[in-house]
């Protein structure tokens, strides 16, 4: 709107008061960088993580190599596409953050596979270790160089349970994230609510 001086008087006069309680809804609503998103922080951990666990743990020409590294990356992309796609459609920001939850539940399964078949330890929830990482979890922002000297260093029954843990807090942040866009889709609809709503208020506003 103008920002005139007859648009200041009338305001002061009290007139347009409904407009000026209610502001415009943005047909596209601001969206943060997805780099901000600490399931995108966490899920790019996992892929670094991983990238590294499988080319140094399993052996040469395991198809679970790929596998394993394609599961991360799913991870990590949908976060990275779901957040863009927001900016036009929640639709499609749900779909692709339910895409990254599989991709990482699967990932979760493959490490849970790799321990199981060689014996090895699955870490307690509650064991001194799990907490140790948990810890780590709550630094911020997330990144590899938080566990790289574990992953580096470290026998490959701790480097996947390290994993597990991220993974874990990596899906208990997207279930949150769901939960919440889901929440947002019911009370604010998708694109076409939107443009139906603008369309309504630029009718309101110039009648």
């Amino acid at each position: 709107m103008r920002q005139d001086g007859n648009y200041g008087k009338n305001a002061k006069n009290g007139n347009h008061t409904s407009h000026s309680s209610h502001p415009p809804e943005r047909l596209l609503p601001p969206r943060g960088d997805y780099r901000t998103l600490l399931s995108f922080q966490k899920a790019e951990v996992v892929y670094d993580v991983t990238f590294r666990f499988a080319h140094k743990f399993l052996s040469k020409g395991d198809r679970t190599i790929d596998q394993m590294i394609q599961s991360a990356r799913s991870g990590k992309k949908n976060i990275l596409e779901g957040s863009k796609a927001g900016l036009t459609s929640k639709e499609t920001e749900i779909k692709l953050t339910n895409v990254a939850r599989a991709s990482l539940e699967e990932l979760l399964d493959d490490y849970r596979d790799f321990l199981r078949a060689r014996d090895l330890r699955i870490w307690d929830m509650n064991s001194r270790e799990a907490r140790y990482v948990r810890a780590l979890g709550r630094n911020t922002p997330q990144t590899f160089e938080l566990y790289r000297e574990f992953v580096e260093s470290r026998p490959p029954e701790v480097v996947a349970n390290i994993a597990l843990c991220l993974i874990h807090q990596t899906n208990y942040l997207l279930d949150q994230q769901l939960r919440r866009l889901e929440q947002d889709f019911v009370k604010q609809g998708g694109l076409r609510e939107r443009m139906t709503r603008v369309r309504l208020q630029h009718r309101s506003c110039h009648s």
